[in-house]
């Protein structure tokens, strides 16, 4: 519990932190991409304002919007309709859909999260993993692998051998 205690707090740290490279930027309006104020290749350390669809390479810090894209990694605190994280994510994201394709670490609340490796707590109706380290709540949990507890109607962990499928709660300690 201390890790994702230590998680929470590098990343609330993310969001006073300044910019400290020259590729770097501290403020990011978008509008939609291409129509921002800084290129998609460009990394946002600060906060990042998606009025429709914002796209950056890296992002730490505050990112708002109705869908917000990172194609690198994500630390921080992400909130909208959508959020998407191509690399890794280290945070909370909190969104009605929530698309991460790296590492996760934090919090992932929405109606739909889906991630590849998480470590923390996934809450939502539905939460779907490759692999995961922590909590899952929800009406539907999914994971390949699990080390950890799943709270909901259907709980699902693909590599258990005995009892992979079962209502209210499944576990692997």
């Amino acid at each position: 519990m201390f890790r994702h205690a230590r998680t929470l707090f590098v990343a609330l740290l993310a969001l006073a932190a300044p910019a400290v490279s020259v590729a770097e930027q501290p403020v990011q309006i978008a509008l939609f991409d291409p129509v921002q104020i800084f290129d998609r290749q460009e990394s946002i350390r600060g906060i990042r304002l998606n009025l429709i669809y914002g796209n950056n390479a890296d992002v730490s810090g505050l990112d708002l919007g109705i869908a917000n894209r990172v194609t690198g990694n994500f630390l921080g605190l992400q909130w909208g309709a959508v959020g998407m994280v191509d690399g890794d994510f280290v945070g909370w994201q909190a969104s009605y859909v929530n698309l991460d394709k790296g590492v996760g670490e934090g919090l992932m609340t929405a109606l739909y999260n889906q991630s590849r490796d998480f470590t923390g707590v996934q809450y939502g109706v539905v939460n779907y993993t490759e692999s995961m380290e922590g909590l899952q709540i929800g009406l539907v949990n999914v994971t390949g692998r699990m080390q950890g507890l799943q709270i909901g109607l259907v709980n699902v962990i693909q590599s258990k051998e005995n009892f992979p499928v079962l209502p209210i709660a499944n576990w692997v300690f």
